[in-house]
């Protein structure tokens, strides 16, 4: 399944939605874990952080909305949070953390633009309305360009 050719299907598309729900997980997590690892961040990370998991929660539950509508089946956030602290036990320093969100917001971002482009370019019907998904998926991609770039900013004031 890739999201670089048209969506055919229901089914795929929840798939699709799916692994978006999961990289908002993971982000979520990722801020979770950086934001409550006790480190002494200064009040613009911290923000940063809380803000991050707080869109990340509210894009899964808009993609969960949409898969719903779509009649599938979800991996739940509390499965998948232990993997994310598990596998990726990083450097808690300042730009360890910043170049960790920086990441995570342009890989979302990528892999939303890519996911509105496969169904924009698809002659499926699909379950769902296909305005109101592509209007889900554009904020949401917008949402991910406007942290990426916030992220950007606290770098760049850091230099």
């Amino acid at each position: 399944m890739s999201v670089s050719q048209p969506v055919a299907s229901d089914h795929q598309l929840a798939r699709l939605l799916q692994i978006g729900m999961v990289l908002e997980e993971v982000v979520e997590a990722r801020a979770h874990q950086h934001h409550s690892a006790g480190d002494d961040l200064d009040a613009d990370i911290e923000d940063l952080l809380e803000h991050a998991a707080e869109e990340s929660a509210d894009h899964r539950d808009r993609l969960a909305a949409l898969i719903d509508d779509l009649d599938a089946e979800q991996v739940p956030f509390e499965q998948i949070e232990p993997l994310v602290a598990a596998h990726y036990e990083r450097d808690r320093d300042t730009d360890g953390i910043l170049y960790d969100q920086l990441c995570n917001e342009e890989t979302a971002y990528k892999f939303y633009d890519d996911l509105i482009a496969a169904v924009e370019s698809s002659a499926a019907t699909f379950g769902i309305d296909r305005g109101r998904l592509l209007d889900t998926l554009s904020t949401i991609r917008a949402e991910e360009a406007e942290g990426a770039e916030e992220v950007t900013r606290l770098m760049e004031a850091r230099e």
